[in-house]
Formats: C-alpha cells, sequence, structure tokens
C-alpha cells in the first residue's frame, strides 16, 4: 500500500457542517494554525491503536497513486517502542500491493509522534528518526483518527471499518479543519462496503 508508506495511511457541505459540534477537548490550542506543526493527542493507548485500519481519505502522495482501492494499515506491537506497520492495497489492475515497515515512538509522553520506516524505500529506511507520523486526533472510542506529518504534508483518515455514516463523514471534515488542513485537498479513498468513489472531502 504504497498509498500509506508513511503510515502508515476524509472527504459535506458548509451548512451541514454548522450543525456538527466537535468537542472542546479534541481541539488543541492553536490547532487551527496551519503554520504551527500538527498537534499530536495528549495520549495513545498503543494497546488498542493496534490492529487494522482502513484509509477513509488522504492528502495524495506520489507513492500511493498505484492504490487504487481498500488502502490499509495494519498494526502490531513489537516492544515498547516499537510498532510493526504493514500497508496493503488493491492496485488499478486489481494485484495486491503492500509494504511492511516499523514505527518508532519518538514521545513517550503521548506515544502520539512517531517515525515510521521501510527497509525497501531510499531515505526511509533507518527506524531512526525524525517524526514523519503524528496521531493528531482520535475518537474515544478508537473507532477513527486522523495522522499526518508535522508540517501537513500527508495527512490520513483512519477508521476502523470501511464505511462510515453521512453524520461521521461531517465530523470527519470538521477534524480535519480544526487540525489546520484544508479539507479539500484531502481525497476519499475507494473502500470495498463503503464509498466508491475519489472526491475532495470538502465536497462530501
Amino acid at each position: 500500500m504504497r498509498a500509506t508508506r508513511k503510515l502508515t495511511i476524509g472527504l459535506i457541505a458548509a451548512a451541514a457542517m454548522a450543525a456538527v459540534a466537535v468537542p472542546a477537548a479534541a481541539l488543541p490550542p492553536g490547532s487551527a494554525d496551519p503554520w504551527q506543526p500538527l498537534p499530536p493527542i495528549p495520549f495513545l493507548d498503543v494497546a488498542r491503536y493496534v490492529g487494522t485500519w482502513h484509509q477513509l481519505a488522504a492528502v495524495p502522495q506520489p507513492f500511493n497513486l498505484n492504490c487504487a482501492r481498500d488502502t490499509r494499515a495494519t498494526y502490531g506491537v513489537i516492544d515498547a517502542s516499537n510498532i510493526s506497520v504493514n500497508n496493503t492495497c488493491t492496485t488499478w489492475t486489481g494485484a495486491a500491493d503492500g509494504i511492511t515497515g516499523n514505527a518508532r515512538v519518538n514521545d513517550p509522553t503521548t506515544n502520539a509522534q512517531l517515525h515510521v520506516s521501510f527497509p525497501s524505500v531510499p531515505m526511509q529506511d533507518s527506524p531512526d528518526g525524525p517524526t514523519n507520523y503524528v496521531v493528531t486526533y482520535i475518537a474515544d472510542d478508537y473507532s477513527w483518527a486522523l495522522v499526518g506529518d508535522p508540517a501537513r504534508f500527508s495527512g490520513f483518515v483512519l477508521s476502523r471499518t470501511p464505511a462510515v455514516t453521512a453524520q461521521r463523514w461531517q465530523e470527519i471534515r470538521g477534524v480535519v479543519e480544526s487540525r489546520g488542513y484544508n479539507a479539500c485537498l484531502l481525497l476519499t479513498s475507494p473502500t470495498t462496503g463503503g464509498r466508491p468513489d475519489i472526491a475532495p472531502l470538502c465536497t462530501v
């Protein structure tokens, strides 16, 4: 899943968004300022975070252009500082694609800032490095999350299920924008059983 190689990994009308209230506790101070680094959540429960996530939307990356649908990231605990990463997707030809890597915790206070590496990717083959994966939002029930890099060059909406409700899409857009992203720059990712199209999050 070259669509989520950096880890791995939302796209509704403004009027509808006005009715969506994002809990104040979910919005770190200054989080909407795109000139400030993407803020991590206060604490990530790694044991609850591991498992399989479906990519619902993402900022397009050069390395994920071959992924047509069903982009997923599966994480597993290796030890207190390392998480295994297995990214997969279905290509435009219908073939399966994937890559395996490692996510190392750079911030043991929150567990929400990590460096993701892939042995087969030049310049990303070292397990040690600067943070390139920040969990900036996660639902209370760990049903969906928003992750990206500090500069917001990447952004991924991850969900435990491949399909979500219209209300959840509204919530996703609200959180994405609250974290300083332009919702129009994230495109939906086709999933079996979920959205079949590719569309800007701001139009969903």
